[in-house]
């Protein structure tokens, strides 16, 4: 069985990895000719032109743009799929875009499934991702093998695409509102004497915690802001969930709160920072010093 990849960034080359563990041939590609050249030493080639035709793509892009591009651009995977072949596309997208998408992969004969992902790069390389994922019967069927390689959860949500996408949004809603929150908890704790350390040693083990309390908040107490996921990911994904939320006649003060924290580090140059140097912005505001900074 082969497999295509668009996207080998933190998550995509793990899931290209754990499908190669697993005995899927995979051919990748991304902008980075070192994300390329990793998979090919893992046993991977780069996907081109001479790539045989697969029977599932993976698609693991930034965006609905990038999505589009990926998928049904003049280079795009939906070109190279065997006829019955399937599409898993995992950007965190507006559910009626995945419901376009999914029309466009049933004109041209193929399955496609809305399969947004969860649990961080370390999951990912693991091959213990949770996914949302909606699709026909058929699409599920075509993509189990990958499905099964990288994934330990698979959540079947519905018969069409858009389902999986809206619970992603409900859960980036909640994933981006923590951080911030971890990050404004324990500055503010700071500025009672409870240093960062002790902050993550005692809620971590108190009703205050989160996974991504847990997951988090060790990066500022090592001053280690190396990204596993960027903060720039955030105006992105609370950018969707309001603008679903809108639709809807929703209001969500909270998102909308967190969301200006992400843009205010993004506007302070920590845009390619790991998700947690949020905390600085509550930092500077305060006058606080965190862990690693002179």
């Amino acid at each position: 069985m082969i497999a295509h990849f668009a996207g080998l960034g933190s998550m995509g080359l793990g899931m290209a990895l754990s499908c190669l563990r697993a005995g899927i041939a995979v051919h990748g590609f991304d902008p980075s000719a070192e994300r390329v050249a990793a998979l090919c030493a893992a046993g991977g080639q780069a996907l081109d032109q001479t790539s045989p035709a697969a029977q599932i793509a993976v698609s693991v892009v930034l965006n609905a743009d990038q999505t589009r591009t990926a998928l049904f651009g003049p280079e795009g995977l939906a070109k190279r799929l065997a006829t019955g072949g399937v599409i898993i596309s995992c950007a965190t997208v507006p559910p009626a875009f995945a419901r376009e998408m999914e029309a466009e992969a049933c004109a041209l004969g193929l399955h496609y499934l809305d399969a947004p992902i969860s649990g961080g790069s370390v999951k990912a390389a693991a091959g213990k991702l949770s996914i949302m994922a909606s699709g026909s019967a058929d699409a599920f069927a075509a993509a189990r093998p990958a499905l099964d390689a990288m994934a330990t959860t698979v959540f079947e949500l519905g018969d069409q695409a858009g389902a999986g996408s809206a619970m992603k949004a409900v859960n980036q809603m909640l994933a981006g509102v923590h951080i911030a929150a971890m990050a404004e908890a324990m500055t503010f704790g700071m500025t009672q004497g409870i240093t960062p350390d002790s902050f993550l040693r005692v809620i971590s083990q108190c009703a205050g915690t989160s996974w991504m309390l847990e997951n988090r908040a060790p990066h500022i107490v090592a001053g280690d802001y190396t990204p596993h996921s960027q903060v720039n990911i955030w105006p992105k994904d609370l950018g969707i969930v309001l603008d679903i939320a809108r639709d809807a006649g929703f209001t969500a003060p909270i998102t909308a709160a967190a969301l200006a924290q992400y843009l205010a580090a993004a506007e302070m140059g920590l845009g390619r920072e790991d998700d947690a140097a949020v905390a600085k912005v509550y930092a500077r505001a305060a006058g606080l010093t965190l862990p690693g900074e002179a």
